[in-house]
C-alpha cells in the first residue's frame, strides 16, 4: 500500500466541500420552512390591533371557559360560563391541527364534552375555537392539547 501525501489542495477540498455541504442543507430547510408556514396569523397586523382591547374586553365579559381532553380515540371539548354551566352558543367554529400547521376544520354541533370520534397521534395539538353568543358578541380561543401515547 502507498502512503498518499496530505497536501493544501486535500485540505482546501475538504474544507470547501463540508461547507457546501452545509450551506446546502441550510438553503434546503429554510426553503422547506418557508414555503411550509409563512407566518402570518392576520393580513395586516395593525388593522387587527385597532380592535383588539374592544374584542378582548367584550369576550371577558362573557366569562367562558374551554377545555379540551382526548382518550381512547376520541376528542372532548367543553364551553362553560363563570358558574360552570355549559354554554350552547349561538354559533361554533372549531379547527384543529398541529401548532405550526394551518388548522383543518372539525364538525362538532356544540361544545358539551360528548366525546367526538378524533384519532390524534401524540405530540402537540392546537384547538381553534369560534363561537358567537346568543348577543352577537364574539368569543375565540387557542387551546394547546398534548396527546400522549
Amino acid at each position: 500500500m502507498t502512503k498518499r501525501e496530505l497536501t493544501g489542495r486535500h485540505v482546501l477540498g475538504l474544507f470547501t466541500g463540508a461547507f457546501a455541504v452545509i450551506i446546502g442543507v441550510n438553503l434546503t430547510m429554510a426553503t422547506q420552512a418557508v414555503g411550509s408556514f409563512s407566518g402570518l396569523e392576520v393580513d395586516s397586523s395593525y388593522v387587527a390591533s385597532q380592535s383588539f382591547e374592544r374584542r378582548r374586553a367584550a369576550q371577558e365579559r362573557l366569562g367562558w371557559a374551554v377545555q379540551a381532553s382526548h382518550a381512547d380515540g376520541a376528542l372532548r371539548l367543553e364551553l362553560r360560563d363563570r358558574e360552570g354551566r355549559i354554554v350552547t352558543p349561538a354559533h361554533l367554529a372549531v379547527a384543529i391541527g398541529r401548532p405550526t400547521e394551518r388548522a383543518r376544520p372539525l364538525s362538532l354541533e356544540a361544545a358539551d364534552g360528548q366525546p367526538v370520534a378524533l384519532d390524534l397521534t401524540p405530540g402537540l395539538w392546537r384547538i381553534d375555537v369560534e363561537a358567537e353568543a346568543a348577543d352577537g358578541t364574539p368569543f375565540e380561543k387557542r387551546i394547546t392539547l398534548r396527546v400522549r401515547q
